[in-house]
């Protein structure tokens, strides 16, 4: 009761009480629609907005007061961010604008500016460069050197590096970064106003229907003071409301994100073991690399895993001393009482921008506004380079308070590490809580959680198919599509084994449109025995040819092949005036249609769903790769540390962090596992062509084991790509190829061949398997 009344009385004083009142209303909107939502910002771990319901964070809980976010010096409202789930946030969106009018509430705008491929793809354009020149060189690389700039890279790519023509682009290319653009809608920025909008700034409709933007961005409404409220969306609450429904659908059991059973031990090893493929915030590499070394054991142990793999901690060396001192390494010891009143949950270091403005206030004599322009020097996704303006007050104020000023300038590079990406203690609890709730589904209904996450996509770090293969790692049988079973959403079945079984659903198929499979579901009164029955309720041939290509007519008894040349006979099918006549197909003899291969059928599963239920592509040229000596991912255990492997996989994420220094973090898969690799700058500038352009990539290196986090410190790459070419053309029948509408024609076909009982040969295009996914 203490806390509220002393928020209340604070918010009283500064009148903030219409703006409170106002995020709780759109909350309330979203609760009653059954839209998961939760708050974050700079005050939404107040007490207040704990029993109005906007966060589901007890702040007294982990001692986030009010103090720390608003001070009265400062005279402007708190922020307060609330995150709807993605797929939902539109009907929030709608109600501000219904609610309030379009006279009076209105989106912020953004000034997008130019970046890199963008940049380039329209100075090439204008200097009248063909379209496969300017998509060539726009995809030549992942961030732009003046290497590039100078041309040295882009011979890799087939161009004159001393083309002056070319020279000329990449000149233009590097004065035109930077350059605005045009005016986009902010990610969820609202200007609510009591008056009409028109009486203070321009207004204009927004290319998405029933939208309308201001023409001025944040920053301008920032000066002006204009009360913004942030609607944003977030994918992993859109794949937490489907698990919820799914578990009360199947399981009989209700949860909300303030219900789930709390600080339970079993998640928490869960996670020190950094298996967290699909988790909210803690799925990339650098997370699951640290999570065996912090092992949390508690919530707010999450708070600090949020807030400690990010640039501002990385780069104010604030992450090494702080695993010291965690686990006894080192002493953990404050200067003074006062600091350590601040630092005394995070060991002495500060992880936290709410550190770095107590520690101004306390141990350097900053006034509270000028420690607030300190915390907005520390801004996310500001310029670099603005909390070096306060290095000498700060110096100056800790030395004169008694502090050695060894100590004092270690601080200040602590912080100026913000000046890159520092996230507040606020923000960090309340993602916490939704990285627990999404642990917590994962480690007791792995079915469920990976249902709703695939029903979720597009979002989070990795694709369908390792969501998949993790599910099934995990005990969970994944079913494949099926027209006689699935739906539009993958969905689960009756129990087998410990887990209920997942069906994939037709959202995975290619190119399939949710209108056609709403006419098939419609019709499926009872189960189908006939292509030509779904034809009739009207399900487009497109469609019947991508169900056929995506292998989803097991249940009539056709595999992918009989399927197609079934589905592709309906095209000649008499229709309007002559239907019900017969067909030219049907006088046509019997053809008796070669099998496919194991290994075509994953090929054409990859190119139909992005995954395969059959088997990997990679063990599929496991001999080869065990020739060249390249050992299985599972088995890189078995090594010891500072043991040379070779190893190879499909790439799934690059990494190249602006604070590692230049290094590439790579994530490889084959059908045992995943390895982590660790690429070193000048590495990476050698093999820079392998690594970029590799589908299947080798390596050879070191491997480095600190207890459960195993690296390859690569020290040689191997393009082998080529391999995958070989997947449809290399098993019991060579002569046995893929059917596909794709396939090229055979140079010469004879005259006296009936070419429909032609099969065609293709080797497999490497677009089919996915390239893997570039990170900054």
């Amino acid at each position: 009761m203490t806390a509220i009344e002393h928020e209340l009385k604070f918010v009283a004083e500064m009148d903030y009480a219409a703006y409170f009142l106002t995020v709780y209303d759109i909350v309330r909107f979203a609760r009653e629609r059954g839209i998961l939502c939760q708050g974050r910002g700079s005050a939404a771990n107040s007490t207040v907005c704990f029993c109005l319901g906007i966060t589901s964070v007890d702040p007294t809980k982990f001692d986030l007061l009010f103090e720390r976010f608003i001070s009265s010096a400062r005279n402007e409202p708190p922020d307060i961010d609330v995150d709807f789930e993605h797929e939902r946030r539109e009907e929030v969106i709608q109600y501000i604008y219904q609610k309030y009018g379009r006279d009076r509430s209105a989106i912020v705008a953004t000034v997008t500016q130019l970046h890199q491929k963008g940049a380039v793809r329209d100075v090439a354009k204008a200097m009248g460069m063909s379209v496969d020149a300017i998509n060539k060189l726009s995809s030549s690389i992942w961030e732009f050197t003046d290497e590039w700039f100078e041309g040295k890279r882009i011979s890799d790519q087939g161009f004159n590096a001393n083309d002056p023509h070319l020279l000329k682009v990449l000149d233009l290319t590097r004065q035109f970064m930077g350059f605005p653009r045009q005016l986009g809608q902010h990610t969820g920025g609202f200007v609510i106003t009591q008056g009409k909008i028109t009486d203070l700034c321009p207004i204009i409709n927004a290319r998405m229907e029933d939208r309308t933007n201001i023409e001025w961005n944040k920053d301008d409404i920032d000066t002006l003071g204009f009360l913004k409220i942030d609607v944003l969306a977030l994918g992993m609450l859109t794949c937490i409301r489907k698990g919820f429904d799914l578990l009360k659908d199947h399981y009989g059991k209700t949860y909300t994100l303030a219900t789930v059973p709390q600080d339970d031990p079993a998640v928490y090893e869960m996670i020190s073991h950094a298996d967290t493929i699909g988790v909210f915030q803690i799925e990339s590499r650098a997370q699951q690399s640290m999570l065996p070394r912090l092992r949390p054991e508690n919530f707010y142990d999450l708070v600090i895993e949020v807030a400690i793999v990010r640039p501002g901690p990385i780069q104010g060396d604030m992450v090494h001393p702080y695993l010291r001192r965690r686990n006894g390494e080192e002493p953990v010891e404050y200067p003074s009482k006062e600091l350590e009143d601040i630092l005394g949950r995070t060991l002495g270091v500060p992880l936290f921008q709410d550190q770095a403005m107590k520690i101004a206030i306390v141990a350097a004599g900053f006034t509270p506004a000028e420690a607030d322009k300190l915390r907005r020097s520390m801004a996310t996704f500001k310029l670099s380079g603005l909390v070096t303006q306060f290095e000498k007050k700060l110096i100056d104020g800790m030395t004169g308070r008694g502090y050695t000023e060894e100590y004092a300038r270690r601080i200040f590079k602590q912080l100026e590490g913000f000046g890159s990406y520092g996230f507040p203690e606020s923000h960090a609890a309340s993602f916490a809580l939704l990285v627990y709730v999404s642990s917590w589904m994962k480690c007791y209904y792995p079915d469920v959680f990976a249902t709703a996450l695939l029903n979720s996509q597009p979002m989070g770090f990795y694709q369908p198919s390792q969501i998949v293969i993790d599910a099934q790692k995990h005990g969970v049988k994944v079913r494949p599509v099926d027209v006689n079973i699935s739906k539009w959403d993958n969905t689960l079945e009756e129990p087998e084994g410990k887990y209920r079984a997942v069906r994939l659903g037709f959202r995975q198929v290619k190119g399939l449109s949710e209108q056609d499979v709403a006419a098939l579901i419609a019709g499926r009164t009872e189960p189908y025995t006939a292509i030509h029955f779904m034809r009739d309720v009207g399900v487009s041939q497109g469609a019947l040819e991508r169900l056929a290509d995506a292998d989803a007519f097991r249940s009539m008894g056709m595999d992918r092949r009989k399927a197609m040349w079934e589905a592709s006979a309906l095209s000649d099918r008499p229709m309007g005036a002559f239907k019900g006549q017969q067909s030219a197909s049907e006088f046509e003899a019997p053809v008796e249609l070669p099998k496919l291969s194991l290994s075509e059928h994953v090929v054409q599963d990859y190119m139909s769903t992005s995954l395969s239920l059959k088997a990997h592509p990679v063990s599929f040229v496991r001999g080869e790769l065990a020739a060249k000596r390249a050992v299985p991912t599972a088995d890189l255990s078995k090594f010891r540390d500072g043991n040379f492997v070779r190893v190879a996989g499909l790439v799934l994420v690059r990494q190249r962090p602006g604070t590692a220094g230049g290094v590439c973090f790579i994530t490889i898969e084959d059908e045992s596992g995943v390895a982590n690799l660790v690429v070193f700058q000048s590495l990476f500038e050698k093999f820079r062509k392998e690594i970029l352009r590799s589908r299947l990539l080798m390596v050879e290196g070191k491997l480095q084991i600190e207890g459960e986090v195993i690296h390859v410190v690569v020290r040689r790459c191997y393009d082998m790509s080529s391999l995958l070419r070989q997947l449809n053309q290399k098993d019991e029948d060579p002569d046995v190829m893929t059917l596909s509408r794709a396939d090229e024609k055979d140079e010469y076909v004879s005259q006296s061949v009936n070419r429909k009982t032609q099969v065609r040969k293709k080797p497999v295009q490497l677009e089919i398997f996915p390239s893997g996914r570039n990170f900054h």
